[in-house]
């Protein structure tokens, strides 16, 4: 490694630890010429992915630009920031896995709202708003009534039932919360 302060090109390792929970390595370093000390992280190399627009237009995924629209959906919600920057890493994560370096703004999209449908209904409603355009309230009754589809296939697939699972307490309230909102925008 190239040292930055005389550009001798030896130096040794004086400690190595994990960084960016455990994406990269940082090392302390000291050159063997001017004996200063210098910090390199080690990361792995990932090919830039590009985000198909819905006008056509082609631009390099921003993991920030995800990041604020997530965190705008969440807002009030208590979910942690640590949490909603790890959400974004899961998501850029399956991207990165694939084959193909293009990924259309839909499948972003449709990858937060399947992240979010877990953690936050709010957030799940307040991201499916903008992400799909709303246009007024029978969208979002649309939507409420999709999403209650949804959690009752996955009750169905987990064949949860009231007494047998501390989640269910949790999905019969969702259920309420839902039906009553549902009453009051028809």
């Amino acid at each position: 490694m190239q040292c930055p302060f005389c550009q001798h090109t030896d130096s040794r390792v004086l400690e190595s630890r994990s960084a960016e929970v455990g994406r990269s390595v940082r090392r302390r370093r000291e050159c063997l010429q001017c004996d200063r000390r210098f910090t390199t992280y080690e990361r792995i190399e990932f090919v830039p992915i590009t985000v198909i627009k819905r006008n056509g237009d082609r631009e390099s995924f921003d993991q920030s630009k995800l990041l604020r629209g997530i965190v705008r959906a969440c807002e009030k919600t208590g979910i942690s920031a640590i949490r909603l920057e790890a959400l974004v890493d899961d998501i850029e994560a399956e991207f990165q896995q694939r084959a193909v370096r293009e990924v259309t703004s839909n499948e972003i999209g449709e990858a937060v709202l399947r992240h979010l449908q877990s953690l936050s209904e709010v957030a799940y409603v307040r991201f499916a708003s903008v992400y799909r355009q709303f246009q007024g309230i029978r969208d979002f009754v649309d939507e409420l009534n999709h999403f209650q589809h949804r959690v009752s296939q996955v009750k169905l697939a987990a064949n949860l039932e009231p007494s047998n699972s501390e989640n269910s307490a949790h999905g019969l309230k969702m259920d309420e919360d839902l039906s009553r909102l549902m009453t009051h925008l028809n």
